[in-house]
Formats: C-alpha cells, sequence, structure tokens
C-alpha cells in the first residue's frame, strides 16, 4: 500500500493507494466513526482486478480537522473526494463505493452536474442522500415515524458537552464490543482504529453541520450517473424506505439486498466485493449477471425473472409440474432425476431455459459434484427443490434392514444432501435464497400401514424446521411441502414390505388406481411449492386431508395415534 496527501480547501487528507494504477480505480469512501481501515478486507477482494483507492475522511484518521463545524459542510466534503479522485485517476473517471457519512457525502458528489465525467459509477450502502431524505419524510407516515426512532442517535449528537463525554469515558474503548454486541461485528485486526476516540467526536460535526440546513431548504439532487444501492437487511440505523423510489433522483438504479448488518463491509466484504465488482464491470461494458438484472429497477418482467431455480426428482409428478411451474414464471430451471430420459423430457416441456442433469440424490458425492457443476455452468441458486422421493408401504415388522436403508437414502438424506450443499453456497452468495422440501401429510399422520414412509417424511419435515432456525440469519427461507394424495406415479412405484412380486404388482396397481381416483393434478402442488416461495410460507399442507391431518395432529393428536391404531 502507497500513501500519500492530498490537500483540499485547506485539509491535508491522508490517501491510500493499491494496485494498478493502470487498471480501472476504485475509491471507497468510509463512513462514521470510521477510517479508511474499515475498508481492508473488501479492498483485499479488489485489488486483484483494481487500481483501489481510500482515504481518511476529514477529522478522522491521519486527515486533518477543519477549524470550524462549517467545515464539514457537504459541499467540501464532495470536493474533497473529487480532489482525492483528480490526483489518483486523473485522466479517467473513478467507480466510488461508499458506506454510511461516506455514502451521504459521496451523494453530494455524485448529484452535482460538474462530476458527472469524473464519476463512472457509484455503490452506496447505508447512507442516503439528506436532500432525498428530507423530500422523503415532508409526507409524514408510519415508514419516516420508524426511521426517526431509529435515528434517535442524531439528536443525541446535537446535544452539548455529554456526547463527547460519552466517547472519552466509555464509548471509545468499547466501540469493538459495542460493534460485535449490537451488530455482530467480529473483532478484526485494526479496527477500530487507535483513533477511534477523536474520530467519534470529531465526527459529530458532520450531523451538526448538515442536518438542520439540508432538513429545512432540501435541494433537487439528481445524477446520471449509474447507481448500486446496497441495503442490509438487518441495518439498526438507514431503513429499507430510505432506499425506496430512489429513480425519481437516479433513473439509472440497481438495489440489492444483503442479510446483513449495518457495517456489511466488515461481516460481509466478499459480498460487498463482489456486487461491486459485478456493477463496476457491468457499468465498463461487460453484460449483467443474474443477480444485477434482477436488481435493476424499473425493469418489468415476471416474478421469478433472473432467478435460477434447482429441482431434483424433477423427471415426474410433482417435481416436473414444478419445473414447469417456474419456468412459466421466468426462471431458469434445472433438473435433475436418476433417470436422465426422463429429466431431459422435463427440460424439452418447460422450454429453453431448462436445463437436465442425471443424479442420484442418495450418492453425497454426486450431489456434491451436481451443486458444483450447476453452480459453474449457470451460478448460485435462488431456490432449491428437494422433491426426490420413493414409497414405500407395509408393516415395520416385515421391513427388512435393506428397505429401510433405500428410503431413507433417497427420503431423508436426499434432502439432507440438497439442503446442505445448496444451502452452502447461498450462504456464500450473501444474497439470501429460499429451500424447499417436500415432505408429506405422513410426516404427521401416523399409519402402521406407512412407517417406513412416514418416518422419512416426518424426519425431513423436523429437518426442515431446525434448517430454517439456522439459516433465517442468512435470509434463505425454508419452507416444508405436505402434499397429501396425488395423481403421480409414486404409487405405480412404491414397494411393500413381505410381499411377493406378484403381490408387489398387485398392490401397485390398487394404489395407482386409487391415486386416480383421487385425482389430485401434481400441478397444484406446483403452484403451492411456487407460491410459498413468493410469500416465505413455512409450512404448507396442500390437499384437503393434508390440511385436515395437520389440524388433528396439532389439536388432537390422541385420536389420530387411536385411528392409525386401529385401522
Amino acid at each position: 500500500m502507497k500513501s500519500r496527501t492530498v490537500t483540499s480547501d485547506g485539509v491535508k487528507l491522508a490517501v491510500y493507494e493499491q494496485g494498478d494504477p493502470a487498471k480501472p480505480t476504485v475509491l471507497l469512501v468510509h463512513g462514521y466513526p470510521d477510517t479508511h481501515l474499515m475498508w481492508n478486507d473488501v479492498a483485499a477482494r479488489l485489488v486483484e482486478d483494481f487500481h483501489v483507492v481510500s482515504y481518511d475522511t476529514r477529522g478522522a484518521g491521519k486527515t486533518g480537522k477543519p477549524s470550524t463545524v462549517d467545515g464539514y459542510r457537504l459541499e467540501h466534503l464532495a470536493h474533497d473526494l473529487i480532489a482525492v479522485a483528480d490526483a489518483v485517476s486523473p485522466d479517467r473517471p473513478v467507480h466510488v463505493v461508499a458506506h454510511d457519512w461516506g455514502s451521504i457525502q459521496a451523494w453530494e458528489a455524485v448529484t452535482e452536474p460538474a462530476n458527472a465525467d469524473r464519476i463512472a459509477s457509484y455503490t452506496s450502502i447505508s447512507g442516503p442522500c439528506l436532500d432525498h431524505i428530507a423530500h422523503w419524510m415532508r409526507r409524514p407516515s408510519p415508514k419516516v415515524v420508524r426511521q426517526l426512532l431509529h435515528s434517535w442517535y442524531i439528536g443525541f449528537f446535537h446535544l452539548p458537552v455529554l456526547p463527547a463525554l460519552a466517547w472519552r469515558l466509555w464509548l471509545g474503548r468499547n466501540w469493538s464490543r459495542v460493534l460485535r454486541i449490537a451488530d455482530g461485528v467480529p473483532r478484526r485486526a485494526g479496527h477500530p482504529a487507535p483513533t477511534i476516540t477523536k474520530d467519534g467526536i470529531n465526527g459529530m460535526s458532520l450531523y451538526k453541520a448538515n442536518f438542520r440546513p439540508v432538513m429545512r431548504n432540501p435541494r433537487e439532487r439528481r445524477t446520471t450517473v449509474p447507481v448500486q444501492v446496497i441495503h442490509p437487511e438487518r441495518d439498526r440505523y438507514a431503513t429499507a424506505p430510505l432506499t425506496e423510489n430512489l429513480q425519481r433522483w437516479a433513473p439509472k438504479l440497481w438495489r440489492r439486498t444483503v442479510p446483513a448488518s449495518h457495517w456489511v463491509a466488515l461481516t460481509h466484504p466478499e459480498v460487498v466485493a463482489r456486487m461491486a465488482t459485478e456493477f463496476i464491470r457491468h457499468v465498463d461494458g461487460a453484460p449483467a449477471t443474474r443477480s444485477l438484472r434482477r436488481a435493476e429497477v424499473g425493469r418489468h418482467r415476471p416474478p421469478f425473472a433472473d432467478k435460477l431455480v434447482v429441482i431434483t426428482g424433477g423427471g415426474s409428478g410433482i417435481g416436473r409440474a414444478t419445473a414447469l411451474a417456474f419456468a412459466k414464471q421466468g426462471a431458469e430451471v434445472v433438473v435433475c432425476d436418476v433417470n436422465h430420459d426422463t429429466a431431459a423430457e422435463t427440460a424439452v416441456l418447460a422450454g429453453g431455459k431448462t436445463h437436465a442433469y442425471q443424479v442420484n440424490v442418495a450418492d453425497e458425492g454426486a450431489v456434491a459434484k451436481f451443486a458444483a457443476d450447476v453452480t459453474a455452468a449457470h451460478g448460485i441458486p435462488d431456490v432449491v427443490v428437494n422433491n426426490a422421493g420413493i414409497g414405500h408401504a407395509g408393516a415395520l415388522m416385515d421391513a427388512t434392514t435393506e428397505e429401510w436403508q433405500r428410503v431413507l437414502d433417497v427420503n431423508l438424506w436426499g434432502v439432507i444432501h440438497g439442503s446442505k450443499v445448496f444451502g452452502e453456497l447461498m450462504i456464500a452468495g450473501g444474497e439470501g435464497g429460499h429451500i424447499v422440501n417436500v415432505a408429506s401429510a405422513a410426516a404427521y399422520l401416523p399409519s402402521k400401514l406407512l412407517g417406513v414412509y412416514s418416518t422419512s417424511k416426518a424426519a425431513v419435515f423436523m429437518l426442515s424446521d431446525c434448517l430454517r432456525a439456522e439459516l433465517a440469519s442468512a435470509g434463505i427461507g425454508v419452507s416444508t411441502i405436505c402434499p397429501g394424495i396425488v395423481n403421480t406415479n409414486i404409487a405405480g412405484t412404491t414397494t411393500f414390505s413381505g410381499a411377493s412380486a406378484a403381490e408387489q404388482a398387485q398392490k401397485q396397481a390398487a394404489s395407482t388406481k386409487a391415486y386416480r381416483r383421487r385425482n389430485f393434478p401434481p400441478e397444484r402442488v406446483a403452484a403451492e411449492i411456487v407460491r410459498a416461495v413468493r410469500q416465505r410460507r413455512t409450512i404448507v399442507p396442500v390437499t384437503a386431508e393434508a390440511k385436515a391431518a395437520r389440524v388433528m395432529s396439532l389439536l388432537f393428536p390422541n385420536v389420530l395415534r387411536g385411528l392409525a391404531a386401529r385401522f
């Protein structure tokens, strides 16, 4: 890392550079009460592809402090940004990535028409334009009230003596602990900076110099610069409505969310770096990634356009119907089945953006390879439907170890494999997702004729409950689908314990006839799966009998147990 000093309006700015100056320049602007050090982990991921520049803003780190509060006005801060840009990239515009107060001051620079040819793109994280906020707050609503409650600290910073005293006596030496407890920011070397107490006290002048003047007389601040807004979903300070309706001010707008807290650059640096890289490359002429395409504001598209859906057991029945339903909603679909021919048939029926793979979900290695192949060819899935399953009937006492193993390998381990490998990918992707596990009404409806099958599906039911709790913080939803009696080929392929080959065939024919008589089509289950993903529903009984059994299992479980013993 190289350092230099850039002087702006009499203030000496400490500037830090990494990477090849011949590459596109990314200018990182930190917020309050940080220094350039907060960008270290993000910069380390950007430096291979870009010339990465950061600087300590006024009053922070090694940068000088203005002599008056007015020295922190937005126009001075914006001038600092352009002064740094001119020094490190005089011949080419820079790509700005900013957080918190760094983002607020960057908005000031980006919305200045004279700077249009100096800024190639702008990625804003947790820091809106103050003028935009002022216009938004002039129409009171519950959202405005909620944001005011989240912004309580602004009023505190305007008090005399007390805020500075708090920084000197407690906040300064405990800031790392505050971040860890409040926002889950792990301890890391170099953050917070050794100057944190000074930075915290000086930085309060940002609020004093700007909030009242801007709120009283907001300006019309528009920009033609491409803007990407990254909103951390668990941000305690800048709520989601602050990032809504920005296309009025920035018509070239992309909006993305991350399941993270305010200090997302510290907790998810790889996600911030990837999103910034995708956006910068697209602005510079590269095709938009799937994630970026669906983030573009103003594009009218089907509900699942630019989303990738993976479905196991997609060669027939519920799996095939689900593939067709998602494809109709605009999704790119990947189906796998133990039978490649039936998976390929589904791909043909679903249309051009559907792909077929042959996978045995009972084989952990095969599922892991499948996930790697899907990611390499199509990207990280947004939705995974663990649908593959087989039927088995007969008394528990007649079931062999081999029959138990076969059913559990597909019905339970297949779901475990799919949930784990794709769940890990979704977590690493940092943009949430949804996992759908197809269980059964048999999961909560005891039966002495379906003991093995019911056990496997009950395990899937509980697995999904536990998985939902574990993945919630990563923004990944989990739906448990309990279809009931559905007219698919599962009845014709169900095996029976203790039955001869002739008896097997007879029982399969009888079961198929009964399922056909019920005549509940798999397309209706598929519609419920699509709806469960859109609405992030948790437990979804589908057929009338599945819904009735679910109610009975919750209200009158002993009645169900008694019926199971009789019939």
